[in-house]
């Protein structure tokens, strides 16, 4: 199973990906977070001993493909990456940095998503979505409701995972594209 879930920040997204990937497998202990969102999956180390990678700048596909193996290496099932925004982040400002060419980006983002495709692993892959805010009425009143747009990742993505759920503020999640059709 290839998963994105993808959503504003504080929708649930490292939460919701902890309990679907337990749903998975029924064992924390062959859950690993490769994580890179400054320690957050630890705040759910309540639900149970899942194992955490963390990782820290840069966050270059490298690194990440290095993780993924280490994951497979030490016997996990499923494998959570929390977030590919950071990786995604990394080769835009890597590009912006270049002289001439750009043609070193597309195989490096090319071969990150690769190794998630060919994992051994189930992946569940977290994304970050542009923020903005939307005034909605309640009770007469305007109230500024955060929402999240599009994911921070290259576009088209979404056409790599088998599901993608979009998670919003509410914490409700919609399935933006599913071939199990599960969600249908």
């Amino acid at each position: 199973m290839r998963l994105a879930l993808q959503g504003a920040s504080g929708s649930g997204k490292t939460y919701s990906s902890l309990l679907i990937a337990h749903g998975m497998t029924s064992d924390w202990s062959k859950i690993a977070v490769i994580d890179t969102e400054n320690g957050s999956a630890d705040l759910y180390a309540h639900l149970g001993t899942y194992n955490v990678l963390s990782l820290s700048e840069p966050y270059n596909p490298e690194k990440y493909i290095d993780a993924i193996g280490i994951c497979e290496s030490a016997g996990m099932e499923v494998i959570i990456i929390d977030s590919i925004s950071h990786c995604w982040d990394y080769l835009l400002d890597f590009h912006a940095n270049l002289q001439g060419n750009s043609a070193k980006v597309t195989p490096r983002q090319n071969a990150f998503i690769q190794r998630i495709l060919n994992s051994s692993c189930h992946v569940i892959c977290t994304m970050r979505s542009k923020q903005e805010y939307v005034l909605n009425e309640r009770n007469g009143k305007m109230i500024p409701e955060k929402v999240g747009l599009k994911a921070v990742q290259r576009d088209n993505v979404d056409y790599e995972f088998t599901i993608v759920f979009d998670v919003n503020m509410k914490h409700y999640a919609l399935a933006s594209k599913d071939r199990t059709e599960l969600f249908a």
